[in-house]
């Protein structure tokens, strides 16, 4: 049985360096190799990958990923795939060591594009949790008690639950940085482009984030988009 494959790298350029620079792995992959991408990276890298190795009769999956440090830590992550079911149904096997939620969306190139949901649907949520948070603190709150009752409320979200205190303290070393989340929201506005998508809140969001980095906090986790504030 042939090996599979699974790269976890930054952006569509690593990945194409890994699979097709000199000596990558679509030089000597072997028949039947399922090779799955867990980098966030565009739906059409994605495409071409697959395309290129159905050449090599071997197999793509993208499957990018959400959950963070800490849901890669504890083996908990959301994956969401793009592939053949079959095929998918093979790697699912593998990935059920590190996901929790594994998903196939659709063909080769909907993880990617779900990803891109999810990272747009991020980017609005703490902003609204930066403001909130700002706005309770110069309203001279327990932020830890607002925090606890309103997190199982409407209100409530991941971001809420993981991230809320941390902001309230100042701290910001908690995984996901800056630098890929603007690496991440430019795939998404790109793509947005080509499908007739408005992303107003994503556009300004982004621009925030940017302030972040003119203030050195290009590896600071996304949560600290409430810098700004401060």
């Amino acid at each position: 049985k042939s090996e599979d494959i699974f790269v976890c790298v930054g952006n569509d350029d690593d990945v194409l360096s890994v699979f097709s620079g000199k000596n990558g792995i679509i030089s000597g992959v072997s028949k039947d190799c399922i090779l799955v991408d867990h980098t966030t990276a565009s739906a059409d890298l994605a495409k071409h990958l697959h395309k290129t190795l159905i050449d090599k009769k071997a197999y793509f999956i993208d499957a990018p990923v959400s959950g963070g440090q800490v849901g890669a830590e504890n083996g908990v992550l959301s994956i969401m795939c793009g592939g053949e079911r079959n095929i998918f149904n093979k790697a699912e096997q593998i990935m059920s060591a590190y996901g929790k939620n594994i998903s196939l969306i659709g063909e080769v190139g909907s993880g990617q594009l779900a990803k891109m949901v999810n990272q747009i649907c991020i980017a609005g949520l703490v902003q609204g949790l930066s403001e909130g948070i700002n706005f309770g603190v110069n309203a001279n709150l327990d932020m830890k008690k607002v925090l606890d009752v309103i997190q199982s409320g409407a209100a409530g979200s991941w971001q809420m639950i993981n991230r809320g205190e941390t902001m309230v303290q100042n701290k910001f070393n908690f995984g996901f940085a800056v630098d890929w989340m603007r690496k991440d929201l430019k795939i998404a506005m790109e793509e947005a482009k080509n499908n007739g998508s408005l992303l107003p809140v994503t556009e300004l969001v982004d621009k925030y984030y940017a302030e972040v980095q003119e203030m050195n906090g290009n590896r600071w986790d996304t949560s600290s988009l409430i810098k700004r504030f401060r």
